[in-house]
């Protein structure tokens, strides 16, 4: 196992760069995930990883040791593709001991690390059947499976689960978080979907057009979101913003809305009297009142557990998550108390979080 440094790494291509000084720190034995719209420069950072990309500038470690020039043979690294990359003609036992051949293993070392494998994925009844055999969840474990038996300092996985619909998809986030648990080997995640960054990774790195906006913990993204892109993209369903001035007076902090009603600051926020700001709280951090944000119904979604209610300000779009059962009539208006703990302020121009 080792630890994985990325410092200041850029890449262009011709004269397009699109990664912008990358800095990420990633501890040994950990799972980090890397999670960002489409074009945010998460896979090719991780191909760049891999060694199948070369590094324009910066910086990247594998443990104590510069790999910036070192083959991807030689990086000591196992990567786990989005299309599984099984070879048609092979067994599944022949797919996971192909790499441990052409090392030039002895048989009973090859045969030991492929049942090991095949005993954690649970594909030892499966190790004489071919590729077109299995199901996309079987062929996911075993692309794995070769990764696992070489035993590698780093995985990396590039949005393995893409292609299983979304019941499997579920499934196979808990295995691999299961397997992590039990190799405890540092693994290096790429995804577009966040619920999986956050169910999955120690550290959750979150990137935008080549730049790294915010990492952490799931909890320090999803509790105290840098800008809100961050605030936007984490969290399902997304958070409401609603534009505003902050005004200050006596002491006291409030947000004046679009249409001059206002809400109390979220306690803790900055800012100055005055400065046009969005306010932004979570569908969940949100509860009847007599008082609040006064919001018209449009549809109201029961899911048995929660009540998803879609609601309207000013133009601006509001979910709400409530736990309770209600049947408001399209069209009614509401009355919305944010709890002021959990919501944020966020400077309008620059998006940047305003605490004090």
């Amino acid at each position: 196992m080792a630890s994985v440094t990325i410092a200041a790494v850029k890449k262009r291509f011709g004269e397009v760069e699109v990664l912008h000084g990358v800095d990420i720190e990633i501890a040994d034995g950990s799972f980090a995930v890397l999670v960002g719209p489409s074009g945010c420069g998460k896979s090719t950072l991780l191909r760049m990883l891999a060694g199948l990309e070369q590094i324009s500038d910066g910086e990247i470690r594998i443990g104590e040791r510069r790999v910036n020039d070192v083959p991807p043979k030689q990086r000591d690294i196992a990567m786990v593709f989005q299309n599984y990359a099984l070879y048609p003609h092979m067994t599944v036992r022949e797919n996971m001991a192909f790499a441990l051949m052409l090392a030039k293993l002895d048989a009973a070392a090859i045969e030991a690390k492929v049942g090991r494998a095949a005993e954690i994925l649970g594909l030892k009844d499966l190790l004489q059947r071919y590729p077109r055999q299995l199901s996309g969840g079987q062929r996911q474990r075993v692309a794995m499976g070769r990764a696992i038996v070489r035993d590698p300092q780093v995985f990396l996985f590039d949005e393995p689960l893409s292609n299983l619909d979304a019941k499997l998809r579920v499934a196979m986030r808990t295995e691999i978080k299961e397997l992590h648990q039990r190799l405890r080997t540092t693994s290096i995640y790429v995804t577009h979907d966040q619920i999986e960054a956050m169910t999955m990774g120690d550290l959750v790195v979150v990137m935008k057009d080549g730049r790294v906006e915010q990492s952490g913990s799931p909890l320090e993204l999803y509790d105290r979101p840098a800008n809100l892109f961050v605030a936007g993209f984490i969290g399902s369903p997304a958070m409401n913003f609603l534009p505003g001035t902050l005004r200050r007076a006596a002491g006291d902090a409030s947000v004046e809305l679009a249409d001059g009603s206002r809400v109390a600051a979220p306690l803790g926020s900055g800012g100055i009297d005055g400065q046009p700001v969005v306010f932004g709280t979570r569908p969940e951090h949100l509860a009847l009142g007599d008082g609040g944000i006064a919001v018209q119904v449009a549809v109201v979604e029961p899911t048995g557990a929660d009540t998803f209610v879609a609601c309207r300000h000013q133009g601006n779009e509001l979910s709400v998550v409530f736990h309770e059962r209600h049947a408001f009539a399209p069209g009614s208006t509401i009355h919305l108390m944010p709890d002021l703990k959990r919501a944020h302020l966020f400077d309008a121009g620059t998006g940047r979080r305003l605490a004090a």
